[in-house]
């Protein structure tokens, strides 16, 4: 997508008043940015058919009781692709990426059940002929992540007074256990409704209630309840390179243990991290930068970040290839959505 680097101002506003409330309405929207609906909702279309943004509802598995890993995968030459690609049809696997100049697979594990984990982690990839080499490691606190994070390219897109026209659809992500100790039961109408929201984070209430079998007003309530309760939250997707931010990468960081938390806060507040969590393992955080180009991400990776009280080791794994994002298939620098939701039976 040649042109995905030269977004128009309106689009840059546009999107960020999505990130602040991603199911306002678009007269909601228009009127908060001085536009008319109908430029809105074009350019929302737009936005959308050319594979630049993407809103889509994110079920997180820890509200439901369960644990979620980050998986390196070290593979023969030649397999890496096709590896990669199956891992990404998954709807319990995320945030696939090829690494190590196309040798490796990062992807996050997010299922829902602990037989649909252990299938995956302890019996399909090490039975894998071409897989030669898994590290998975478990999420123990995430600091940023989810709806926690604006893009730095979008602050400012936006004034205070605009932003707070918006109002929000929630809360934006701060640091908590990674699994609740109360977790939620989900019923077959909640099942239903994540699934229409998976496809289409602003599906209206009429579209949920249909999916659901419920009045909009029970569905509005439920929703709300299930986005208070972080079992879901609509995430606003974005081609990285349609922010001018082309260079990304894996920060393993090797920190002394009393220091994991005051770094994984101080992480959090960088704008160039994406996402930072402890985890188990080698390495006990992990964190996802997105710089500009590479210059800037060695000099965020060894200025700001190299210079961090009880940082002991870092690796930086640059991006070769972005194969699937939170909850959307990656095509070059194109989201792909998905054709149609899920079906429950």
């Amino acid at each position: 997508m040649a042109e995905s680097a030269a977004l128009q101002p309106d689009d840059v506003r546009l999107i960020r008043a999505l990130q602040v409330a991603p199911r306002a309405s678009f007269a909601s929207i228009a009127a908060a940015l001085g536009l008319t609906e109908g430029a809105v909702s074009r350019r929302y279309r737009r936005l959308r058919a050319e594979g630049v943004i993407r809103v889509t509802g994110v079920v997180d598995p820890g509200a439901l009781g369960e644990s979620k890993w980050l998986v390196r995968l070290r593979c023969r030459p030649g397999s890496v692709t096709a590896i990669a690609d199956a891992l990404a049809k998954r709807d319990d696997v995320s945030w696939v990426a090829l690494t190590a100049a196309g040798s490796e697979i990062t992807c996050a594990v997010r299922s829902r059940t602990r037989e649909q984990r252990e299938d995956l982690l302890g019996q399909r990839l090490p039975r894998t002929a071409a897989v030669l080499d898994i590290n998975a490691s478990a999420m123990l606190r995430q600091f940023v992540g989810g709806r926690g994070h604006y893009w730095a390219a979008l602050r400012g897109a936006l004034t205070p007074q605009q932003e707070s026209l918006l109002g929000n659809d929630g809360p934006p992500f701060t640091e908590s256990p990674v699994i609740t100790r109360d977790p939620v039961h989900l019923t077959p109408g909640d099942e239903k409704m994540l699934d229409l929201l998976a496809a289409d984070g602003r599906a209206s209430l009429v579209d949920l209630a249909a999916a659901a079998d419920l009045t909009p007003g029970r569905v509005s309530r439920r929703l709300h309840a299930l986005l208070l309760r972080r079992v879901v939250h609509i995430d606003v997707e974005i081609v990285a390179a349609s922010l001018g931010f082309h260079a990304r990468a894996n920060l393993w960081l090797l920190v002394h243990p009393s220091a994991v938390k005051s770094v994984g806060r101080t992480l959090a507040q960088e704008p160039e991290i994406t996402f930072a969590a402890a985890v188990s393992g080698p390495h006990n955080i992990h964190a996802v930068a997105h710089c500009r180009d590479l210059d800037e991400l060695f000099e965020f990776t060894t200025d700001r970040i190299g210079s961090l009280p009880g940082l002991q080791s870092m690796e930086v794994s640059p991006l070769l290839q972005q194969i699937k994002q939170v909850g959307t298939l990656v095509s070059g620098d194109r989201l792909v959505a998905p054709r149609s939701p899920r079906v429950r039976r």
